[in-house]
């Protein structure tokens, strides 16, 4: 059983990351075998529409013929048992890397057929992790329900299975005073970090086991 987690964050070590370790910790925990993949550290580019993936009878039917570092992954994806993706939340969307792998991942996989269809091999068990600086209520008023939802509905089309974590107003700076960033309280920052992040981790490695289920 193998278990993949992708990290959209540039930071190794910072919220997404640590969020996507424990899910794997937790994978691994009911015997997965995982690999963390982080997108930052690869060269490659989003869909540039040559549509190989589309043509008729073509070698690269139903899978993305460009070659560059996310090639090895999205093979591996292609066979393996389930896949979580983190990204922190930046104006309002996911990072730039993460947004070009979903198209990398999703588009050779849409089939141009009457109505459209997901030719995807199998089932994939699939969930994405969000960090964000604002609380869930700013989350609901900006809107950014309505994209993160529409992510899982594409994850749940394309693989058949989805789930989305939220981690809200998470910690930026150890010491905020060194930044311009009157707008947040630091001792309230500090103190959702350590009463509230850590049920986050503790979610987050539920939700890694959940994925390695046999369910």
């Amino acid at each position: 059983m193998k278990i993949i987690g992708i990290n959209g964050s540039p930071r190794k070590k910072g919220n997404t990351a640590a969020l996507l370790e424990k899910a794997l910790e937790g994978a691994s925990s009911m015997g997965a075998d995982t690999e963390m993949v982080h997108l930052y550290d690869l060269s490659f580019k989003g869909c540039t529409s040559c549509f190989a993936c589309k043509l008729r009878n073509g070698t690269d039917y139903g899978k993305c013929a460009m070659k560059d570092d996310l090639t090895p992954v999205l093979e591996k994806i292609g066979k393996c048992h389930a896949l979580v993706l983190g990204s922190p939340v930046f104006f309002g969307d996911v990072t730039g890397e993460m947004r070009s792998f979903m198209e990398r991942l999703f588009f050779p996989n849409l089939a141009y057929s009457r109505n459209y269809r997901s030719i995807f091999p199998g089932k994939l068990k699939t969930a994405f992790i969000y960090t964000m600086n604002v609380k869930e209520e700013a989350m609901k008023e900006r809107g950014y329900d309505k994209w993160t939802g529409k992510n899982e509905s594409l994850m749940k089309w394309f693989f058949g299975h989805c789930e989305s974590l939220f981690s809200f107003n998470t910690l930026q700076f150890d010491d905020y005073s060194l930044y311009v960033s009157e707008m947040f309280d630091p001792e309230e920052k500090m103190e959702q970090h350590q009463k509230v992040f850590p049920l986050d981790l503790e979610a987050s490695l539920e939700l890694g086991k959940r994925l390695a289920g046999n369910d």
